[in-house]
């Protein structure tokens, strides 16, 4: 099959070796859970049980609001302790509304929780609709809800299904061990999601340094004639949905469009994995697999966890920290967010947690650009890293925005090949934060002067409709005496 090359991109060391030939192990379930009602783009989900309810495995905790929203579902059975503001995994540390579960230590599952049908003869939308409620979002890191995609996907009469295999992140090895041992769930999840959105053919695409995993997936699917493996180069950021699409079918996302636009879908192997075991035993998305890596990991591995298990005890279960990390950071070194404190739980977008030594950082001192055009050479997006990053300093977001912000997907490739060692990122972050507030702002301006029409309209009707009642009555006062003239005449 050709494959296609898209521009820039870097080959940072991968420091996979200490955890792609360790098996998934189980975590025991810790004492409490904490379950964020925010763990999806979009709209946070709204409870739906109270405080001292016990609860079974399985049971919606809290149902989706709006368009895009998910549910979320208590991955244990137990108490509910508390609906409170709780940490979130975000360097901010700013709380967001979570649900506090006490494991009763029974793991009951809810007694219908298996379903009666194959998904392969259901009705497409019918299968969407289980992936929603099942609360099954993007778990390579975006948690978009995947039932929406899927109803888009059906709608743009999509024609090519891209399972994204990549894994590109230094360290994280969690997509690997989960396509080496469960390459048959994979692509049963694979093609459920074809039969979801109508689909014509599908691309398994990991990249070549993984090849058990790609061996493991062939054999799952050489009798499956529409699903494919694809062994794509090793390359950062390729775990990028638009540079995945560019390298296996050479088409481009527009910019401010969507991969459906160009009749694709692009899902990580994780949330296959999680499609299948929705559609195929009806469990809804309480755990994932997760890399636990770095340096300062006394025995890093991979690990499926419940979701709402705090790091500190996912922590623990590896045999703890061999000495204080330099930098803790919940997903991959190039992308991953650092943590503000190890009470943060995992969250259905968490596909690692890396704890790195001094050693692992670099410690350079940034100093003055040498006009050297790494960071153009390296931008997978064909930006000038340069010249926006000198703007967003001088806090001209005007003109950041208008070289190319909204494509930036701070992957970090320019910050990484910079020699003078400028955090080109973090100005983008900052410029993208900025523009964030300027249109919130303008958006409440705009509600703001919406909401005093609605007022002017409305007063304005009011005082049309007292005047027309007053000149009715006057009419009919006048028409009175008229009639009244006209008797005693």
């Amino acid at each position: 099959m050709k494959l296609f090359r898209f521009s820039g991109g870097i080959h940072p060391e991968g420091h996979k070796h200490t955890t792609t030939n360790k098996p998934i192990l189980k975590m025991p379930m810790p004492q409490y859970l904490y379950v964020p009602l925010q763990q999806h783009v979009g709209a946070p989900a709204e409870p739906k049980v109270a405080i001292g309810e016990r609860v079974l495995k399985g049971q919606l905790l809290a149902n989706s609001q709006g368009m895009i929203s998910a549910p979320v579902h208590a991955p244990t059975s137990g108490f509910i302790k508390d609906i409170t503001d709780f940490t979130a995994p975000h360097p901010s540390g700013l709380p967001v509304r979570t649900i506090i579960i006490e494991s009763d230590g029974q793991e009951e599952w809810l007694s219908d929780i298996h379903p009666s049908q194959d998904p392969l003869r259901m009705p497409p939308d019918e299968v969407a609709a289980r992936v929603g409620s099942a609360g099954i979002v993007g778990m390579g890191g975006a948690t978009f809800p995947s039932a929406v995609k899927l109803k888009q996907s059906l709608k743009s009469k999509v024609h090519t299904f891209i399972v994204n295999g990549s894994e590109c992140e230094p360290y994280l090895t969690c997509d690997d061990r989960l396509m080496q041992e469960r390459a048959e769930q994979i692509v049963d999840g694979t093609r459920i999601v074809l039969h979801a959105a109508q689909i014509e053919h599908a691309y398994i695409a990991v990249e070549d340094n993984k090849p058990t995993a790609i061996e493991a997936l062939r054999t799952a699917c050489k009798h499956i004639a529409n699903v494919k493996v694809v062994a794509v180069p090793s390359l950062y950021p390729m775990g990028s949905a638009q540079h995945l699409i560019k390298t296996v079918t050479g088409l481009e996302v527009p910019a401010d469009g969507r991969s459906s636009d160009i009749g694709l879908l692009v899902h990580n192997v994780g949330t296959v994995y999680a499609v299948h075991r929705a559609l195929r035993f009806g469990e809804p998305l309480i755990s994932r697999v997760i890399t636990v890596g770095g340096g300062a990991i006394e025995a890093p591995t991979n690990i499926e966890v419940p979701i709402g298990a705090l790091v500190s005890d996912v922590l623990a279960f590896c045999g703890g920290l061999k000495r204080t990390p330099a930098r803790l950071l919940v997903g991959g070194p190039m992308m991953g967010q650092i943590l503000p404190t190890t009470l943060t739980p995992i969250v259905k977008g968490t596909n690692g947690i890396v704890a790195l030594t001094e050693a692992e950082i670099p410690q350079e001192q940034s100093m003055p650009c040498i006009r050297c055009g790494s960071c153009v050479t390296a931008c997978p997006c064909g930006l000038l890293p340069l010249q926006m990053a000198a703007f967003a300093k001088v806090g001209n977001f005007d003109k950041v925005e208008e070289l190319g912000l909204v494509d930036c997907i701070t992957c970090g490739s320019c910050s990484y090949v910079c020699p003078s060692h400028i955090p080109l990122v973090h100005y983008f972050n900052y410029a993208k934060g900025e523009l964030l507030a300027r249109q919130q702002q303008k958006h409440k301006a705009q509600e703001h002067r919406r909401l005093i029409d609605l007022r002017k309209d409305r007063i304005d009707r009011e005082v049309a409709a007292k005047a027309a009642a007053a000149a009715k009555r006057k009419a009919e006062s006048a028409k009175k005496k008229q009639q009244t003239v006209e008797e005693d005449a």
